[in-house]
């Protein structure tokens, strides 16, 4: 440990091109089974001798160290051919995820400009036939040299294209094979899509020890259960599944007859803790694609009662995480700071962003080696006193609704300790101040309907009430982008048809009720309103509360504001609102001047 570093276990890795790693399991083993996607398989063999063809023909073309290839190809076994020998090249690869949006990808073509885009056309086994499978001669090997190029989304929204080092991903494959001990018995997953960096977890780590591959289609990628049953099935035994996939897998597990060793998550805030017994370990990993997908890692155990999130664990093998203020220096042990990361994984910086590369790369002055950089990863995080670290957000992505600070993920952690939630998400609704509102969307379990009000009143029992969110809208699964984060922009608005059941329709009772669901009835243009009925789940918004509002002031001659219904919601609670502010009116006028009111 450097001063007050969280650091992992320092040790000395093989400094071998990783092709020639891959190569030497191709050599022992011919004929296991490298990769498969359903009934179709590739043997070590086969994959070597077709990634051969396929570099000597990139060779024809130029190719060498240091060029970029562009591979944009569906999850299919010609996929793994193309890294695999881009690699063999001595070329740097650059994910192309054919679901990416086109202009999407136009940006990055135009931001990176291969020579070489290899698409199902270019690794068609008839078109490479002409080219020898023997191994080409070796580019040179320089461990500094860019292996990956993978583009991320910044605040701007533009790609920005990250570029990793041969060195990076070799610490990458060490640290992996050793924490999850991985052998050739093993069966790994790859679901994540190839331009999201987890997709390099999901193939070197295990082509270079000799373990299978399987693809999932896509018409299993995004449905927990079957994902579930296709991991079983499989008898995948280390899978990967980017948060929001893997809160409703972990929610729903039973113990079974798997072969699943280790559940692996990552990309987005992790709520939601396995129960005991449990036939395997779940894992949450956080690290930023600046430092070669990973630099955090920690198992979490069964923990049922707390509202604390699960941590992101430990620094893995030699990475080094600081939590500094904002003028770099180090914060105390429990005080909330920006995470740093330093040591192996950090990555070269962005292509062609010399000024990005410089304000987020920075000198590492904790270190002793000249050279060395941190990388500014805009997260927060405190160090815990047994080491690990909790993730605090985003420090550009504080929140505040109607001037009160909301930490979203914890109203997400509470929501999923419901026995009726699997996974869920918050977020906050409207532009304008006074329109602001938390709407949560949920996934309950198969064949379970819990009611908005149960999880209101479940929250209302753990969290301060400016917590609660307004509305709840049932979803089949959390929306992933391709990148395996939460899709915020594909959360659907609140709506009749999406929102959880209210409980059963009643009449208004009192003279406030009848008098307000008429109001609101008219404003909405509805027929009926109930006394419990949630003004925000049948119609309502911002701009019809105003008219609400102005409607009850002059109905009930009371200083009614908008505020009172973003917290009233339903009919019966803006009622009981309205009778309390006509107490303290009578309260505060003389006796003539109430004798008058009351009369009049």
């Amino acid at each position: 440990m450097t001063g007050t570093a969280l650091s992992g276990r320092v040790v000395e890795y093989e400094r071998v091109c990783v092709h020639e790693l891959f190569e030497r399991r191709a050599a022992a083993a011919p004929d296991a089974v490298a990769v498969r996607l359903g009934e179709r398989e590739l043997t070590y063999r086969q994959l070597d001798e077709h990634a051969n063809r396929l570099a000597h023909a990139l060779r024809a073309r130029s190719v060498s160290r240091e060029s970029l290839v562009g591979v944009r190809l569906d999850r299919t076994p010609e996929m793994i051919v193309a890294l695999v020998a881009t690699l063999k090249a001595g070329a740097t690869y650059v994910p192309l995820d054919p679901a990416f949006p086109r202009a999407r990808l136009e940006r990055i073509l135009a931001d990176c400009a291969p020579p070489v885009v290899l698409s199902a056309d270019a690794v068609d086994a008839a078109a490479l036939a002409a080219y020898p499978a023997t191994r080409p001669e070796p580019a040179g090997d320089p461990f500094d040299a860019s292996i990956y190029v993978v583009y991320t989304s910044g605040s701007t929204g533009a790609p920005k294209g990250v570029e990793l080092t041969v060195d990076n991903l070799l610490n990458l494959i060490s640290w992996h094979q050793w924490a999850f001990s991985v052998t050739p018995a093993d069966r790994a997953s790859h679901l994540a899509g190839l331009g999201f960096d987890a997709a390099v977890w999901e193939i070197w780590p295990y082509l270079t020890a000799g373990a299978s591959i399987s693809l999932v289609d896509e018409s299993v990628r995004a449905s927990p259960a079957l994902l579930w049953q296709w991991l079983i099935d499989e008898k995948i035994t280390i899978a990967f599944v980017p948060t929001p996939l893997a809160e409703p897998l972990i929610a729903a597990a039973r113990p079974a007859d798997m072969a699943l060793r280790h559940l692996l998550t990552g990309g987005d805030t992790l709520h939601t803790f396995p129960r005991p017994g449990l036939p395997f370990t779940v894992v949450n990993n956080y690290g930023p694609a600046e430092c070669a997908v990973v630099a955090t890692s920690g198992a979490v155990p069964p923990q049922a009662g707390t509202l604390d999130l699960p941590t992101i664990g430990w620094p893995i093998s030699n990475v080094q995480i600081h939590v500094l203020d904002g003028r770099g220096e180090p914060v105390p042990q429990g005080k909330q700071g920006e995470i740093h990361v330093g040591g192996a994984g950090v990555g070269r910086g962005y292509r062609n962003c010399p000024e990005l590369t410089a304000e987020r790369f920075v000198a590492d002055r904790f270190s002793a080696e000249p050279g060395r950089r941190l990388y500014r990863t805009g997260d927060l995080g405190c160090r815990l006193p047994n080491g690990a670290i909790a993730f605090r957000g985003r420090i550009d992505s504080q929140v505040r609704v109607r001037g009160q600070r909301v930490e979203l993920d914890e109203i997400a952690s509470t929501l999923n300790r419901h026995p009726l939630i699997a996974a869920s998400a918050v977020v906050v609704r409207g532009d304008a101040p006074a329109d602001q509102r938390l709407v949560a969307y949920v996934v309950p379990p198969a064949g379970c309907a819990p009611t908005a009000e149960e999880l209101r009143d479940f929250l209302a029992s753990l969290l301060p009430d400016f917590m609660i969110p307004t509305s709840f809208v049932r979803l089949p699964s959390l929306p992933m982008t391709t990148n395996g984060k939460l899709d915020k922009r594909a959360l659907p608005e609140p709506a009749p048809d999406n929102a959880l059941e209210q409980v059963g329709y009643r009449a208004p009772a009192t003279p406030a009720e009848t008098s307000l669901a008429s109001i609101i009835a008219d404003v909405l243009a509805i027929e009926r309103i109930g006394a419990d009925d949630n003004f925000f789940l049948i119609g309502g918004h911002s701009l019809l509360g105003t008219q609400v509002v102005l409607r009850a002031r002059e109905a009930f001659g009371v200083e009614l504001m908008l505020r009172h219904l973003f917290e009233a919601q339903t009919v019966a609670n803006l009622a009981a609102v309205i009778e309390k502010l006509l107490r303290e009116k009578v309260e505060a006028m003389s006796e003539d001047e109430a004798s008058r009111w009351v009369a009049a």
